[in-house]
């Protein structure tokens, strides 16, 4: 690479793996992200850290496990300091008889103390904006302090929460926070992504994080647009399990089943839509070929799946098969990459950071568990030899994954897991109590190598093994909602 090269992520919210026409979905339309693949790199098994947002996207910029940084639920309080409010808003929510818009936006946002969660974490964003790079984020952060610049951005443009209503999100404009109206947020967050590139520095090279909230919940017919929600009028909806409900999740009607994958499959049209806008601005404007384009999202989700519709916390005890804990990859740059080039073996999102760091030189502490696979922009095809195992984990629960078996260890509630995934691709028969021969044996290795893991990267005062997270939400340093 001759110069810096800019970069672009653009991450969904609560998108699964197989949410992608180039994934094998025959029904969902994604012709962008598709084209994407077909330019780039496609990543068939890269794995988020924790199977819900906050904690995903922690590691994400820190490179760090969930027991290191210290965030292991979605952040349900600290987001910003309520005098941020308009004064419209905060009226609003003192009225007992306000419509339904400004619900859930009373509920986390009333009475709030901005927290940062991050502090103290060193970010790729802090590495690159050290190195010259301007930051931008666009859409969701949900990391705390949201109305704070922060991690080495200077353009700053949130949404208050991490997933609201698509056409009532509470957005950051004109010095406060405020209900936006008549505008659904996949284009907003687009839009303030363009005024970024728009507005660049045009010496300097860019870093750009566009954070959509599609296609995280609700799934309701007046959430979305009706040309993308109609698209699916008729699907058969082939491409997901229509299973009975999970031992440990919610019961749903055939109908509700319908109507969810509807509303979910019309959010990711939309956002392909949106991703085509921006690859199409960044062509027109002849920085394609020097910009690393970034796809992914937080965390996978489960629609229909085992029997469940949502993440890891889905369920309880909290799950972690691969529906959650897989995660879209797709990675395009035409100064390095060869198009239509898919990626063998195992990754996670900790690997990001090294990646990225090392565009610009920098190594990562001893701290951080994931390995650059930095060698795509030269050119290079990951053969996966280095990259056999993964790990994950949700509070008190943990993960070891191989290309071959997969083991999970509950430590306050809930069994034990093992899958034998080259006979079981779809996780459906636990083995943990089998005394078939060599499963033990096999466990226990597992066990013993996920724990030594752990021990060598956990901070003793954040680490999540024995935390009450019951997966309703963090609402500061160690404290968590109970059920």
């Amino acid at each position: 690479m001759a110069k810096q090269p800019n970069i672009v992520m653009a991450m969904a919210d609560d998108m699964g793996y197989w949410a992608m026409g180039c994934a094998g979905n025959r029904d969902i339309r994604t012709p962008n992200l598709d084209q994407l693949a077909r330019e780039g790199m496609y990543f068939p098994d890269y794995f988020c850290t924790s199977p819900v947002c906050s904690p995903a996207r922690a590691s994400v910029l820190c490179g760090k496990m969930p027991s290191q940084h210290g965030v292991h639920d979605w952040i349900s309080r600290g987001h910003i300091n309520y005098e941020e409010v308009s004064p419209a808003l905060r009226k609003m929510h003192q009225d007992p008889n306000a419509s339904w818009e400004y619900a859930w936006s009373r509920e986390q946002l009333a009475g709030d103390k901005a927290i940062r969660y991050l502090e103290g974490f060193r970010t790729y964003t802090d590495i690159l904006a050290e190195h010259g790079y301007v930051c931008g984020l666009a859409g969701k952060w949900h990391l705390g302090d949201a109305g704070q610049p922060q991690k080495g951005f200077s353009y700053w443009e949130p949404i208050a929460m991490g997933g609201d209503n698509y056409y009532y999100p509470v957005v950051y404009r004109d010095g406060h926070f405020d209900m936006l109206r008549d505008t659904y947020i996949t284009n907003y967050i687009t839009g303030k992504a363009l005024d970024f590139l728009a507005q660049r520095e045009k010496d300097r090279p860019f870093y750009l994080s566009v954070h959509y909230t599609a296609p995280h919940a609700p799934w309701e017919r007046n959430q979305h647009p009706e040309e993308y929600y109609a698209l699916y009028e008729d699907c058969a909806f082939t491409g997901t399990p229509d299973v009975p409900h999970h031992k440990w999740g919610a019961p749903y009607t055939r109908e509700e089943r319908r109507n969810r994958l509807q509303g979910y499959y019309a959010a990711v049209t939309a956002m392909d839509s949106d991703i085509g806008r921006l690859v199409g601005f960044l062509k027109a404007e002849g920085l394609w070929e020097d910009t690393i384009f970034i796809f992914t999202a937080d965390n996978g989700m489960s629609m229909g799946h085992h029997g469940i519709f949502g993440k890891g916390n889905g369920t309880f005890p909290l799950n972690l098969y691969d529906t959650a804990v897989k995660v879209p990859m797709i990675i395009s740059y035409p100064g390095g990459i060869r198009g239509g080039t898919v990626a063998k073996g195992l990754y996670s999102h900790y690997d990001l950071l090294p990646t990225i760091a090392g565009l610009v030189g920098e190594l990562p502490d001893s701290g951080c568990p994931g390995r650059s696979f930095g060698g795509i922009f030269r050119g290079e095809v990951p053969d996966g030899r280095d990259a056999v195992v993964v790990y994950d984990e949700y509070g008190p629960a943990r993960m070891i994954r191989t290309t071959e078996y997969k083991y999970i260890q509950r430590y306050l509630y809930g069994e034990d897991e093992f899958y034998d995934l080259k006979a079981d691709p779809g996780e459906e028969v636990n083995l943990a109590d089998s005394r078939e021969p060599g499963v033990q044996e096999r466990i226990a290795a597992l066990r013993s190598r996920m724990e030594q893991w752990f021990d060598r990267y956990s901070d003793p005062e954040r680490d999540g093994k024995n935390q009450a997270v019951y997966g309703l939400g963090q609402s500061g340093p160690k404290a968590f909602v109970g059920r």
